[in-house]
Formats: C-alpha cells, sequence, structure tokens
C-alpha cells in the first residue's frame, strides 16, 4: 500500500537511537540537541504566565500564514546583533527549520533537477530531498573546504537547481565555511541562477573567534533584493525546540510562493507559540542566555577533548569546532563505526555512525560526538567506555 518513495526511506538513525537517551545507565554524545539544564523554564513560565494574564484569545485563533507580526519583527531586531537585515515582510515563520527545506523543495525541485548537498550533510535533509524526484549529489571538498573549481564544473553543466549548505558548525562536521568561500559560492550561483539554502540553526553558538557574515547578507550587499538566497534558521538550538519554531527570509520573487505552499500543507504555525517567542524575544532574555549558552558549550566541547585524549589517544582524530554541538570523528583503526556503536551501546555509552551523513560512497570510519549533554561527571567516564569498545573490537 505504500509508494515506492515511501517504502525505500528509512527512519533516521538518530531517532532510533533516542530510546537509549531515556535510560539514566547511558552516556548519550548522539542526539543534536540543546543541554536539557539549560532551557530557560523560568523565563518562559513568566512569558506564559504573563500572557495568560491578559484576555488574548486571539492568541489562539487561526493566523496568517506568513506568521504573527509581532514575532517576525523581533526577528528582525534580533538578527541585526549578528550584522543580518532581515526584513519581517520577507519572513515566514515555519515548525521547525526543518519545515522550511521541505517548503523550498516543494517550491523548488521537480523531476530531473539536481540538489547538491555537503560531503557529509544533516540527516533529514537528506531524507527530505529523497521525498522529491530530484538527483542528490554532493559537493567536492579538498583541503577541508569546498573546491570551488569542483563547484564551477558542476554548477555549469545546467542541471542543478540548488544548493544545501550548513555554513555555521555544520551538523555533523563542525566545520565553517571561510569567508573567500562564501563570497565566491555567492557569485557562482548568482552566475549560474542556482538557489541556494542556507540552513544556520547554530551560527548563533559560536564561542570562538569572529562572526562570519552570512551568504544571505553577502548577497544583499552584492545584488540587493535579486539574489538567489533563502536562510533558514531555529528556536530549536538556542530557546526551546518542543515549541517547533523556525523562520525563513527569502527574497520577494520567491517569498509569494512558499508562502502558498506553507497554506496547503498546514495553514500556519501555532500561534501562541508564537507569541510566546516573541515576547521571549521582546524581553531580552534570549540575548542574554546566549552568552551562557556559548560558554557552556565551550565549556563542554573541551570536557569532551581533553577526555578523548586520555583515554583514546590516537585511536581517533577530529578536527576542534569554533561552536556549535559537534565533533566529527575518524577511526584510526580497522574498525568501522557501526561495529564501534554496536560495542559501545553493550558499554552504554552511544554516538551516530557518520556513514548516515553522506549521499554516496559513505565513510564508514566516522563518526558524530555531540557534547551539548555532557557533563564534568561523566565526560571521562563517556571515553573509557568508548575505549573499552575499541578494545574488544580489535
Amino acid at each position: 500500500m505504500l509508494s515506492q518513495k515511501s517504502a525505500n526511506i528509512k527512519s533516521s538513525p538518530v531517532r532510533e537511537l533516542l530510546k537509549y537517551t531515556k535510560k539514566p545507565e547511558f552516556i548519550s554524545l548522539a542526539g543534536g540537541i540543546p543541554a536539557t539544564d539549560m532551557l530557560d523554564v523560568d523565563g518562559i513560565d513568566t512569558i506564559i504566565q504573563d500572557i495568560l494574564a491578559i484576555d488574548h484569545r486571539q492568541m489562539f485563533q487561526y493566523s496568517v500564514t506568513e506568521g504573527e507580526a509581532e514575532l517576525r519583527t523581533e526577528i528582525t531586531k534580533f538578527n541585526l546583533h549578528f550584522d543580518l537585515h532581515t526584513p519581517e515582510n520577507n519572513i515566514l515563520i515555519t515548525n521547525g527549520s526543518q519545515q522550511a527545506i521541505d517548503l523550498l523543495s516543494r517550491v523548488f525541485l521537480e523531476k530531473g533537477d539536481k540538489v547538491l548537498v555537503e560531503r557529509p550533510t544533516y540527516l533529514a535533509a537528506l531524507q527530505l530531498f529523497s521525498y522529491t524526484d530530484a538527483e542528490i549529489e554532493e559537493v567536492s571538498y579538498q583541503n577541508n573546504a569546498i573546491d570551488l573549481e569542483a563547484l564551477r564544473s558542476v554548477l555549469a553543466d545546467g542541471q542543478v537547481k540548488m544548493l544545501y549548505l550548513i555554513p555555521n558548525f555544520a551538523n555533523p562536521t563542525g566545520h565553517t565555511l571561510d569567508y573567500q568561500t562564501r563570497e565566491q559560492i555567492v557569485k557562482l550561483v548568482h552566475e549560474y541562477h542556482v538557489i541556494v539554502v542556507e540552513d544556520d540553526p547554530y551560527g548563533y553558538l559560536r564561542f570562538e573567534g569572529e562572526m562570519v557574515p552570512s551568504l544571505y547578507a553577502i548577497a544583499q550587499s552584492m545584488y540587493g533584493n535579486n539574489h538567489n538566497i533563502c536562510y533558514m534558521s531555529s528556536f530549536s538550538k538556542i530557546f526551546a525546540p518542543g515549541l517547533r519554531l523556525g523562520w525563513l527570509a527569502a527574497p520577494d520573487k520567491f517569498l509569494s510562493a512558499i508562502v502558498v505552499a506553507k497554506q496547503a500543507l498546514d495553514l500556519h504555525t501555532s500561534t501562541f507559540n508564537q507569541h510566546i517567542a516573541a515576547k521571549y524575544l521582546a524581553s531580552g532574555r534570549l540575548m542574554e542566555r546566549l552568552s551562557l549558552l556559548q560558554t557552556t558549550y565551550k565549556h563542554r566541547r573541551d570536557l569532551l577533548i581533553n577526555a578523548l585524549k586520555k583515554h583514546l589517544g590516537d585511536k581517533l582524530s577530529y578536527n576542534t569546532p569554533s561552536g556549535g554541538m559537534f565533533l566529527w570523528c575518524h577511526i584510526n583503526l580497522d574498525i568501522n563505526a557501526t561495529d564501534l556503536l554496536a560495542a559501545c551501546i553493550e558499554e552504554k555509552v552511544i554516538f551516530v555512525p557518520g556513514e548516515v551523513f553522506f549521499a554516496k560512497h559513505p565513510d564508514k570510519k566516522s563518526l558524530r560526538l555531540s557534547y551539548s549533554m555532557l557533563t564534568n561527571e561523566n565526560a571521562d567516564e563517556a571515553a573509557i567506555r568508548i575505549a573499552k569498545a575499541i578494545e574488544k573490537l580489535q
């Protein structure tokens, strides 16, 4: 009874691993989720009580598809702190940034098109693109950076419709595109009329180094509103993932079609949740908490790296990210990550094997470790358990 597409697309291995996170004896380095202990429950509760203290019945009514004006205005103000100009009339509120990817796929991709992704890239984006009739191709990398000459060659064949990028602290690699690469990408996609989906849920979580302007901002400075960059972000990593709130900024020439697609899907995002986010932003609490999040994640990154050095030595290699939540690792032994995960489950520690993040020809010795939930108490123990699992396989 299932369609051929649905029958062929498997559940996310990350979601499958979540059952272990409910077991207190397990240490999870798997989920790309914000630290539960960092959620501002008291602040959110205060906002909700303030809302309910007033007879705001409209907050429980239907809303406009574009999203509540108050929230779009607050997002515009918030982004100015990061040198990102997103006029409220160019913003669409979505059910997380995942829905934004879905909407853009529906609006732009059709049979015969090619969508380019980084190698490796966000698993859920690969799942979503698999539901389209477009062909998924991987962008070539050289010396840990996008090969711009190879990118030009691929774009020049005229078959590429969309380029999907996570420019800041990417999931799963933690890699960030430098300014020169971003600038060249903006020029190339403009020359070859390719749409860029700039997915940026982690950009607010930079804890080292200088901020790099978004492709969206670079394109605005070069081409005004006549560019091909659709920028999206989310409140999931910095505020409250359970509210399922994200947003998309697109140039005028694209926005109306994207809004119509959302109308067809779900009419609009939760009115009440939008008001919670709008009032939280207006209160200034999110800007205040960002520095705390950044400091905490830097500490947890360092905890993980120090534990890996201490207990695994050169058995794993990795780059050190300057923000975000992820450490991308390579196993320097004759062991693949899937077998290692099975052994780690026996030791009650979990991670995500890297092969699931590749569209083609997966690297079976890669793995993603998330440090967002790590603590002072369990960092060493997590590394010790991984080391024990490796010993079993040698």
